[in-house]
């Protein structure tokens, strides 16, 4: 076994379309572990289609603990993320069984990882004087504004990113810090595990960008818009400014079924978008360090992902 005091677990992490899920599965068939979605879209009910989520076969083969745990109308934090995963990984651990933690959104797994940032809540007052200058000048303007404060948040994100524009300027009229450095403030919780931290990244970018279009398709043929529709009509507050329908390719789909553009404009958006997405997780899997690369095109990926494994429980 492992040679340390503390127990073992594992991330499992990679961009969208890199075949994480397959691997996981095949993992939960031949070692004692079970899994832990990292993914703040498999979080909500009744989005299944447009988040990829592993149908009720894979589940059954593979339960996937922070699967399908809120309504499409409700938030979810990377705190919460943190104390529900904590939790669940004791249960695992106690249970004799490993935790494989299994997703791409990279914030959760820092999080977990490294604890929280000393952000402060949200202010209403604050935020409504934000929006208010943004509707004078514009989101662009208010992301060139952000980046003469805080370079390096502002180079994260698009000018059009109104909600994390807005955050990063909330925070520092709140606090007098950036987002920046309040992230590098963070509370040091270390994580209590030995961590073997496995990112499958591709050799070849465009054929990612292959994958993605072909998913993306996939979706759409499996009557992703279908989907959509039935979640408006039964959580009819929902609105392109949901936190739920912030997931790529859901405020596309709004935006098609309001009539901006055309099944075709939909499908470049929703492939762009999920391309963009695939971009900010492998830029956050090159910040972060002790990661194991194994190439997410290689056919041989599951056999490599499990020799690592392997050799890191026998330590």
């Amino acid at each position: 076994m492992i040679q340390t005091t503390l127990p073992p677990a594992i991330f499992l992490m990679g961009p969208t379309a890199s075949g994480k899920t397959g691997v996981a599965v095949d993992i939960v068939s031949k070692l004692p572990v079970e899994i832990i979605s990292v993914d703040s879209a498999l979080v909500f009910k009744d989005m299944n289609i447009g988040t990829a989520k592993p149908d009720d076969e894979t589940l059954a083969k593979a339960p996937h603990h922070l699967i399908d745990i809120i309504l499409p109308t409700e938030a979810y934090s990377a705190a919460s993320f943190r104390n529900d995963a904590l939790r669940l990984m004791a249960e695992i651990t106690a249970r004799g069984k490993i935790p494989l933690l299994v997703g791409g959104t990279m914030l959760y797994f820092k999080a977990l990882q490294s604890g929280l940032s000393n952000l402060p809540e949200a202010n209403p007052v604050i935020r409504a004087g934000i929006e208010q200058e943004a509707a004078q000048v514009g989101w662009p303007a208010m992301h060139t504004k952000l980046a003469k404060i805080d370079p390096e948040t502002a180079a994260r994100l698009k000018p059009a990113d109104s909600q994390r524009i807005e955050r990063a300027l909330e925070v520092f009229a709140v606090t007098g810090k950036t987002m920046t450095a309040l992230h590098q403030e963070s509370s040091g919780e270390d994580l209590p595990y030995c961590l073997l931290k496995i990112a499958l990244v591709p050799s070849n970018r465009k054929a990612l960008h292959g994958r993605i279009a072909q998913r993306f398709d996939m979706m759409l043929a499996n009557g992703f818009l279908d989907e959509v529709r039935a979640l408006v009509t039964k959580y009819p507050e929902l609105t392109s400014e949901s936190t739920s329908m912030r997931c790529v390719g859901y405020r596309q789909a709004l935006e098609y079924l309001a009539g901006n553009y055309d099944v075709t404009e939909l499908r470049d958006r929703g492939i762009f978008a999920t391309r963009q997405l695939a971009k900010r997780q492998l830029t956050w899997l090159r910040g972060m360090g002790d990661i194991v690369e194994v190439d997410c095109l290689d056919p041989a990926m599951h056999e490599i992902v499990l020799q690592e494994i392997v050799q890191f429980i026998k330590g």
